[in-house]
């Protein structure tokens, strides 16, 4: 085996020596021919000189294809490693140095590659979370700045009344301070509440629980408990629900919240003596629920801005929620339901549609 490997060319170094050897017998033996050829010693030299020729060019023939090309080749995959392009291996495959260093830098440029994959995944990642936490710090600053902004006119009124007290001798007086002193009170509580409800729903800290519920059963519960059986009702209240059960597949708790939220916009916004209508269809395999109040429109142009938490229009007579819709809008995007508002003839009516579910599994 070590007999018949030391006359395998698998090393540069023995191909080589092995064409140096070759050329150089060829020499000697093309000499002594030319010698013993029965020709003019003119003509002999130049027949000689011609197979040297020969010889010189298949020499540098053999060692450009053994030497010249694959080392050029390897030095351009190396120049394009160089410049991170690893969009194409090196060819050298003879079985010598130059073939083993070829498929060393392959592997390399696929390790390489497979690292700054990863790089790259790492980054985005890294640059994902920064932007998560930039998006969290904001948040911060703008729930402090909402709060801020929110809470100085409820403590201000809790301030005056309460210094008030302080100087008030009629207690008829005393309890109408105290009874707006907790009003606010409420108010700010309310307020705090909606607002780090929206913030935790903004930014991801507050997931969705879908389960399958009977919504015509929810809208009639939720009507019921804002709509009826409360005091100073000064409207009419109006609506069309089915009459067989509907079942969706949503977040219950949050869909009531929705419900909440629209209903009660509702019934802040109908003029006195007007109609309240809910409304509750199913088509093409969805249920469409609405809420109408007769009242003052919103400004078209401002239809859109009314889901901003804090929006208010200075101008306008209609009475925005200003948390309740931003958290309705925040609460219908994550369950990917369409909603909007429109202005009717005489009033505003929000809506929002939702896919049927079965009414029983299989």
């Amino acid at each position: 085996m070590k007999i018949r490997d030391s006359f395998t060319l698998r090393t540069v170094r023995k191909k080589i020596i092995m064409v140096s050897k070759l050329a150089g017998a060829l020499l000697i033996l093309s000499y002594i021919i030319s010698t013993k050829l029965e020709i003019s010693p003119d003509i002999a030299f130049a027949l000689w000189f011609v197979f040297v020729i020969c010889i010189v060019l298949a020499v540098d023939f053999l060692m450009g294809h053994f030497i010249s090309k694959p080392v050029i080749k390897l030095s351009q995959t190396a120049r394009k490693m160089a410049g991170l392009d690893f969009s194409s291996a090196c060819s050298v495959t003879s079985a010598d140095e130059f073939g083993e260093l070829s498929a060393n830098l392959n592997v390399m440029a696929e390790k390489l590659q497979q690292t700054l994959a990863n790089l790259e995944a790492a980054n985005t990642q890294l640059e994902k979370e920064v932007e998560k936490e930039r998006r969290l710090l904001e948040e911060r600053r703008e729930l402090a700045d909402s709060l801020s902004h929110e809470m100085k006119t409820p403590i201000g009124v809790i301030r005056a009344f309460a210094e008030g007290l302080q100087d008030e001798a009629d207690e008829e007086e005393r309890q109408k301070y105290y009874k707006i002193i907790i009003s606010e009170t409420e108010r700010m509580n309310g307020l705090i509440t909606a607002l780090l409800d929206l913030s935790a729903l903004e930014s991801g800290a507050s997931e969705l629980t879908p389960e399958r519920f009977d919504l015509v059963e929810l809208v009639e519960i939720v009507a019921g408990r804002l709509l009826l059986d409360i005091p100073d009702i000064d409207f009419e209240l109006q609506y069309e629900l089915p009459e067989h059960r509907s079942f969706v597949s949503a977040d219950k708790k949050r869909m009531e919240q929705v419900l909440d939220n629209l209903i009660v916009n509702a019934r802040k916004n109908v003029r006195p003596g007007g109609i309240v209508k809910l409304s509750l269809t199913k088509e093409n395999g969805l249920l469409h629920f609405s809420v109408y109040n007769q009242g003052p429109a919103i400004p078209q142009e401002n239809l859109q801005k009314i889901w901003t938490k804090f929006y208010r229009e200075r101008n306008s007579t209609y009475s925005g929620s200003g948390l309740g819709l931003a958290i309705v809008s925040q609460i219908l995007n994550m369950h990917g339901l369409p909603y909007g508002v429109e202005n009717l003839s005489d009033g505003v009516q929000f809506y929002f549609s939702i896919p049927v579910v079965p009414s029983a599994t299989a």
